[in-house]
């Protein structure tokens, strides 16, 4: 019998007899943000946003942005979605291990308040120098080709005090934001917020220009190959990419053009999908439509009883300028539909919610958003680059919702963690590589 515990009450009576206090000022509520705050200070993200963003002299929160815009993303990297839950980082020592004051909520809402479109592209050039400064840390995509994935969403709202916001392809009320990711790691690349009316398309052309030449800046010479649904099918678009050397696959509607250049593909041109579900069949096939290449993919069920009430085949279509085997390029497209897997990371952090009332202000906490989502994705990618992709919940649960308790001794400070943590190992590991960087990347 271990000592002492012979003495214990088992059952309720046990835990009612536990007594609760808030009040000890060493604890660290997410301890694994010492992750994100050692990049984001290799990187000199909060110096950043002090040169990048200038809003106009004797506007309340204009002084010091740096420290604002860190504060609002270490709070999204920590699960906040909304304002008040940024207050998260003044519990208990927290703030020590950011590398930056914390700074409040009411702050932190005058600040984005006070955004105008120009500040929020402001913010843009932030995310633009970051991902230069990530990939030159280690993070980018060497010299094979960059998988880019085009997409929109709807960020639902609630209230009818959110400018810009309305209904939209989803009949859902919201904002429309469009956004660009690289593939293989699922960072944000490019993102804008959008008026809720925004039709699917709306300035894709204008973004997709901002968003070639911010990965060139970046450091990538090599291929580009960009993807996209059949809301982006735009040919005079697909000219300007094919000119520019970038190669695409864009989704086709169903028009009646199309779905007769389809009727006349004959029978023996379409070759059998291996590794399908048995619960069904799929082909493929090619075209010509206003001169690209146009793939085609037809699917039915092939249980009798539902063959019977389906028969005919479901086609689905895109067109490329891209020179792989028709099997290759069905499948890579679609690919296209991991970008649904970062709206969901977005969605499950910061963009659950837009938090106040202002277009513009909204559109500068999208694009922190963004920030905050790729800090923690370099993080992991820089620090140990063979992991697999986490998602962001799994990222928050193993390496940065980690509680901790500040101590100092001999003039030394320590961070103590959770003895027996089931992820010490690859914590310490991204962690010793993430200091190994220089002072700026």
């Amino acid at each position: 019998m271990v000592q002492g515990v012979a003495d214990v009450p088992a059952g309720p009576k046990r835990l009612d007899g536990m007594r609760v206090e808030f009040n000890e000022p060493g604890l660290v509520s997410d301890a694994g943000l010492l992750l994100t705050a050692t990049l984001a200070e290799r990187l000199s993200l909060e110096e950043l946003v002090n040169e990048s963003v200038w809003l106009p002299y004797g506007t309340a929160g204009a002084a010091l942005p740096g420290r604002k815009v860190m504060t609002l993303v270490h709070g999204m990297v920590a699960g906040a979605d909304s304002i008040d839950d940024m207050d998260l980082l003044r519990a208990g020592s927290t703030g020590l291990v950011l590398g930056h004051r914390v700074m409040a909520p009411s702050t932190l809402g005058t600040f984005l308040r006070a955004f105008s479109f120009g500040h929020v592209r402001q913010l843009d050039r932030v995310l633009d120098v970051a991902l230069k400064r990530a990939w030159a840390a280690g993070a980018g995509p060497g010299d094979g080709p960059l998988v880019i994935d085009l997409d929109s969403f709807v960020g639902e709202v609630h209230g009818y005090q959110k400018q810009g916001a309305g209904y939209g392809y989803t009949r859902r009320f919201g904002y429309h934001p469009i956004l660009a990711t690289r593939t293989d790691t699922g960072e944000v690349i490019h993102i804008r917020c959008r008026k809720g009316a925004a039709n699917t398309q709306r300035g894709a052309e204008r973004f997709v220009d901002e968003l070639l030449a911010r990965v060139r800046r970046a450091g990538h010479s090599s291929l580009v190959v960009l993807r996209a649904d059949s809301g982006f099918e735009n040919h005079k678009l697909m000219g300007r990419l094919h000119r520019e050397g970038v190669e695409f696959s864009v989704g086709i509607k169903q028009s009646a053009t199309v779905k007769a250049l389809v009727a006349q593909i004959p029978e023996e041109a379409w070759t059998p999908v291996r590794d399908y579900p048995e619960s069904g069949e799929a082909q493929v096939a090619e075209t010509v439509l206003k001169g690209w290449r146009l793939v085609v993919r037809r699917t039915r069920l092939t249980d009798p009883d539902q063959l019977a009430l389906w028969p005919d085949w479901r086609h689905h279509c895109f067109a490329t300028n891209r020179t792989v085997p028709t099997l290759t390029a069905d499948i890579d497209h679609r690919d296209h539909a991991t970008i649904e897997q970062v709206i969901r990371d977005l969605k499950d952090q910061a963009l659950a919610h837009f938090p106040t009332g202002k277009f513009t202000a909204n559109s500068a906490w999208t694009v922190i958003a963004a920030l905050a989502h790729n800090l923690a994705r370099w993080a992991t990618l820089i620090g140990a680059p063979t992991a697999t992709v986490q998602t962001a919940s799994t990222r928050r649960r193993r390496l940065l919702q980690i509680p901790g308790r500040i101590v100092r001794t001999a003039r030394t400070w320590t961070l103590r963690l959770p003895a027996r943590w089931p992820w010490q190992t690859e914590f310490l590991t991204i962690l010793t590589q993430l200091r190994a960087l220089p002072a700026r990347c």
